[in-house]
């Protein structure tokens, strides 16, 4: 199949046009895309206009990029494409800062395609400020409330990661702004709400930070590979820190295993292959917003971590321990809703599932968190998974290939290779010892 073309708009006057076989998005028709970014109100993010600037144009062109983004990954299919996979596509997109915009155009290609898999053309054009930008200004300006100010921003999905290295913060820190995306499903908003009252309950009395909640499905999206999600999860809070005026730090935790993305089996290297927080994205990432003038900066502090050594190595042990179980880690939760049930709950069986399973194991908390199949019986696709993971085990015990290479199957890194490798081999143990006590 040929290049998908997709007209991105901000406007509804935008006339801007191709041709009339290419779609069209416009992030101000709900028809296209529901996104909560701009609701002010108390049951979305009511500190939203408590911002002390507004936020900078390369943060804005940034913020509706990825949605433009996320909008045409989950739209597309990638069945329709001649290797049902690789999709070709060219958006073409308002800006408000163009001149910097057209200088990263390559840059911004290359992490896109990395980072989903697909052969990605952007094409720029200029834009001027809309009227809901112009009307938050407004709101912003007249707001009598205090202002608040922070130099540590942090993702914050529910997952037992994010939970994790907000309790390290809370710890150490204060004035510090959490962000959370939830898409569809229930799984999203029950498990930031219970990390939420979590968070408060210990820390709300003592420490000064705030959580901001966005939303933002695309309607009618087809696509569940969905792997620029992370860009547009990210990308809200970027924007959020440009509204600082000052240097920012953005911190994603996640155990250095996940992040390396590297497969047990050849037949893992598709969907199953995020790269979320891969190192090179980050580092393309970065080197995108240094380019653009966006004063923030990406930390993982798990990067040399597996998942059990962030749990033993928590700084709040009892509360970690009180609500792992109101933790997430799974990648499809909700599935359970086909079989009527009434609660999200882990399957047990998926890579997250495995890792967070032994990882706990490791650390010997005692792990009632429900998961829909503990013994890999639940049917083909448990059994598929496991056996997997066993002949990924025994790859990894006696391959030929050397580790250096082995921890670049799903990118490229270019320092820190001794402390990677040692991750590996730490990771792997962790769910090679998980499995034997689990004699499965």
């Amino acid at each position: 199949m040929n290049t998908i073309n997709i007209i991105c708009k901000l406007n509804e006057d935008d006339l801007f046009s191709i041709s009339s076989e290419a779609m069209q998005v416009n992030l101000i028709n709900k028809d296209y895309i529901h996104y909560t970014f701009w609701n002010t109100n108390a049951s979305h993010n009511p500190f939203l206009k408590n911002v002390p600037n507004f936020f900078s144009n390369e943060g804005l062109d940034l913020f509706y990029l990825s949605l433009f983004v996320f909008y045409a990954d989950r739209r597309l299919k990638r069945e329709m494409f001649p290797d049902a996979w690789t999709r070709n596509i060219k958006l073409y997109v308002p800006v408000l800062s163009i001149n910097k915009w057209n200088s990263q155009i390559k840059l911004l290609e290359e992490m896109l395609s990395f980072l989903s898999g697909d052969i990605w053309s952007i094409e720029f054009r200029q834009r001027e400020l809309n009227e809901i930008e112009k009307s938050f200004i407004t709101k912003q300006n007249s707001s009598t409330e205090n202002k608040f100010d922070s130099a540590i921003f942090s993702m914050l999905s529910g997952g037992l990661d994010s939970f994790i290295g907000a309790i390290d913060l809370l710890e150490q820190n204060e004035k510090i702004v959490f962000i959370n995306h939830y898409g569809g499903g229930p799984s999203g908003s029950n498990y930031i709400n219970s990390v939420q009252k979590a968070l408060d309950e210990e820390y709300g009395k003592k420490k000064t930070f705030n959580i901001f909640k966005f939303h933002a499905a695309v309607i009618d999206g087809v696509e569940d590979t969905t792997r620029t999600r992370s860009f547009m999860f990210f990308s809200h809070a970027i924007v959020l820190a440009t509204a600082m005026n000052r240097h920012a730090d953005l911190l994603i935790p996640e155990n250095g295993l996940i992040s390396l993305n590297i497969p047990l089996t050849n037949s893992r290297l598709g969907s199953s292959s995020t790269r979320t927080t891969h190192p090179y994205y980050m580092k393309l990432l970065q080197n995108l917003l240094d380019n653009l003038g966006i004063s923030v900066t990406l930390k993982n502090p798990y990067q040399f971590q597996t998942k059990g050594e962030m749990i033993l190595a928590c700084k709040n042990q009892q509360l970690l321990k009180d609500n792992i179980n109101n933790t997430m880690s799974c990648s499809h939760p909700d599935v359970g809703r086909y079989q009527k049930e009434t609660q999200p709950a882990h399957c047990g069986i998926c890579l997250p599932c495995l890792i967070r399973r032994a990882s706990i194991e490791k650390s010997t908390i005692n792990d009632n968190s429900i998961y829909r199949d503990k013994t890999f019986t639940s049917g083909d696709t448990a059994i598929n998974n496991l056996n997997a993971y066993k002949i990924g085990l025994l790859k990894f015990k006696n391959s030929s290939v050397n580790r250096y290479f082995q921890i670049q199957i799903s990118g490229q890194l270019d320092n820190n290779l001794e402390d990677y490798k040692n991750l590996y081999e730490r990771g792997m143990l962790e769910i090679e010892n998980f499995l034997e006590k689990l004699n499965v």
